[in-house]
């Protein structure tokens, strides 16, 4: 974990430092169920995150142990995004979130009978 001067003791607020902008959990939630590990797939996603936002969120995930990245071609070198075993432990945020947001504001695919995200076109 890189040395980080918090602004606030609480653990929210510091999780929040980390995980709590516009694009960083939808950057978790391609790489976990999804299945959107390059670059190129990610950028895809529904929400078109912009390239250099894109970067810099990678790179904040791969400093703070939630993503590695692994070269899978060297010419030209391309790299893969995979979570680590502490980005995966933020499933059950991603899923609580999921929850709140269907059941509030409506849309998406989750699924409460399962808990789950259900991909398009199936049914539950």
């Amino acid at each position: 974990m890189p040395r980080h001067r918090f602004r606030s003791a609480c653990s929210i607020a510091r999780t929040l430092e980390i995980v709590g902008d516009k694009w960083t959990l939808l950057l978790v939630r391609d790489l976990m169920w999804h299945g959107k590990h390059g670059f190129q797939a990610l950028q895809r996603s529904a929400e078109r995150v912009p390239t250099n936002i894109l970067s810099e969120r990678l790179k904040r995930l791969e400093r703070w142990g939630l993503v590695r990245r692994e070269p899978y071609q060297q010419r030209p070198l391309r790299h893969a995004y995979r979570l680590t075993d502490a980005g995966k432990a933020l499933e059950p945020v991603l899923l609580q979130i999921m929850a709140w947001g269907h059941e509030r504001l409506g849309g998406g695919r989750f699924d409460p009978a399962t808990g789950q995200s259900r991909r398009p076109g199936r049914r539950a």
